[in-house]
C-alpha cells in the first residue's frame, strides 16, 4: 500500500491550493482526483456558461489567472488554467482515482480506500466539493410526473427545451441564468422559489463577502450542515438580468405545493401544465466516503474549527462551509497545511 503523510482528496480549487502549500511543508503527500482530466467541477459545467457570466475566479496561489475572452466557455477556460497550474508547480495528481471510504487504520493512521487500491496516511485533506451531490427536494406527487425532471448538474444548454413549458425552481444565480437562457426558446417559463429572491443593488464588496462567509461559518460551528455560499449571497443586477426584468422574465411565483402528472399545483388549487421541471436547488457536500470515521455530530453537520474537524484533528475539510468559495479555498488550504504540519511534528503521546 502506498504510504504518505497527507492524502488530498480532490483536485479542484481547494485541492490544488492545499497541494501548493504542501509542496513546501516538508510533508510527503498524494493528490487523488476522481475526474479523468484537470478542472474539478468546472469541466462539467454547461457549455453555454461563459466567462462573462461567471462569478469572479480568484487566482490559485502563486499563479495569476489571466481573464479569457468574455464569450469563452467556463468549462474550457478554467480547466485549462488548472491544467497549467498542475504543470507549472509539478503537482502530480493521480487520476482517475475515486475514493470510496476512509477508515481508521488502527495504528493512529488512516486507510484511504479507492477503486485503484488503498493508501495509508497520517492525515487527510478532503477537498471533494459538492458537484457530485446535486440536491433535489421531494414534493408530493413527484413520482407521478409524466414530463422530464433534471437538475442544474445535468443541464447542457437551452436547445433541448425548445417549445417546452418549463418551471425553473430555485432562487440562486444558476436559476436566474438558466431561466433567462431557456426563455428564448421555451414555449413558457415559470420561476418559483421558496422565499422571495433578494437582489443586491450595490457592489459585492469585501465587507459583504465577509458577511456572507460569517453566516455559513456560524452554521458550521453550531454543528449544522453548512448552507452554501451561494444560498447566503444576494443576486446581483447584471446587464443580462436587468434586460430580463424589462422582458418580464423575473416575475417569481411562490413554491408549488405538489406535483401532478401533467404539471404542478399550488396550495390554493391553481395548477399549471408543465413539460419540464428544472431543479436549480443546489448541492450537498460530497462526504459519504468519510462516513466510517463518524465525524457528524447530533445536529447533522461536521463541526470544524477553521478547516480542522473538531472530532478528528487528522482530518481537514477544505472547500467546505465557509471555505467553499474560490478565495476562501485558497486561504483554507494554507491554514490546513500549517495545522497539519504542527500536528504531525508533535511527538506521539506516551
Amino acid at each position: 500500500m502506498p504510504d504518505t503523510d497527507v492524502v488530498v482528496v480532490g483536485a479542484g480549487q481547494a485541492g490544488l491550493a492545499s497541494a501548493y502549500h504542501l509542496r513546501s511543508s516538508g510533508l510527503d503527500f498524494a493528490v487523488l482526483d476522481a475526474d479523468a482530466a484537470p478542472g474539478g467541477a468546472w469541466q462539467h459545467r454547461w457549455p453555454t456558461l461563459r466567462m462573462a457570466t461567471v462569478h469572479g475566479i480568484f487566482d490559485l496561489p502563486g499563479m495569476h489567472f489571466t481573464p479569457p475572452p468574455p464569450d469563452e466557455p467556463a468549462a474550457e477556460a478554467v480547466p485549462a488554467y488548472f491544467a497549467a497550474y498542475e504543470s507549472e508547480f509539478g503537482i502530480d495528481v493521480q487520476r482517475p482515482v475515486a475514493v470510496t471510504a476512509v477508515r481508521n487504520a488502527g495504528d493512529g493512521g488512516l486507510l484511504v480506500e479507492t477503486d485503484k487500491g488503498t493508501w495509508t496516511t497520517r492525515a487527510l485533506i478532503n477537498a471533494t466539493g459538492t458537484w457530485t451531490r446535486p440536491f433535489v427536494p421531494y414534493y408530493p406527487g413527484q413520482e407521478t410526473f409524466h414530463g422530464r425532471q433534471l437538475h442544474t448538474a445535468h443541464y447542457r444548454g437551452p436547445a433541448e427545451f425548445a417549445g417546452k413549458r418549463v418551471v425553473v425552481v430555485g432562487g440562486g444565480t444558476s436559476a436566474v441564468q438558466l431561466l433567462v437562457e431557456i426563455a428564448d426558446v421555451a414555449a413558457t417559463t415559470t420561476w418559483v422559489t421558496r422565499r422571495p429572491p433578494v437582489f443586491r443593488d450595490g457592489p459585492f464588496t469585501p465587507a459583504y463577502g465577509r458577511e456572507v462567509v460569517a453566516k455559513v461559518e456560524a452554521r458550521v460551528r453550531a454543528g449544522l450542515p453548512p448552507g452554501s455560499i451561494a444560498s447566503a449571497t444576494e443576486l446581483a443586477w447584471t446587464p443580462q438580468l436587468l434586460e430580463a426584468r424589462e422582458r418580464g422574465l423575473l416575475r417569481r411565483r411562490p413554491m408549488f405545493d405538489r406535483i401532478v402528472p401533467d404539471g404542478v399545483q399550488w396550495r390554493d388549487g391553481t395548477a399549471q401544465h408543465v413539460d419540464v421541471i428544472l431543479w436549480c436547488t443546489g448541492f450537498r457536500p460530497a462526504l459519504d466516503h468519510l462516513a466510517p470515521l463518524r465525524l457528524r455530530g447530533p445536529r447533522g453537520g461536521i463541526v470544524v474549527d477553521g478547516t480542522r474537524v473538531v472530532a478528528d484533528p487528522r482530518v481537514h475539510l477544505v472547500g467546505y462551509g465557509p471555505s467553499a468559495s474560490t478565495v476562501g479555498a485558497n486561504r483554507a488550504g494554507r491554514a490546513a497545511v500549517r495545522e497539519l504540519r504542527a500536528l504531525l511534528a508533535a511527538p506521539a503521546p506516551a
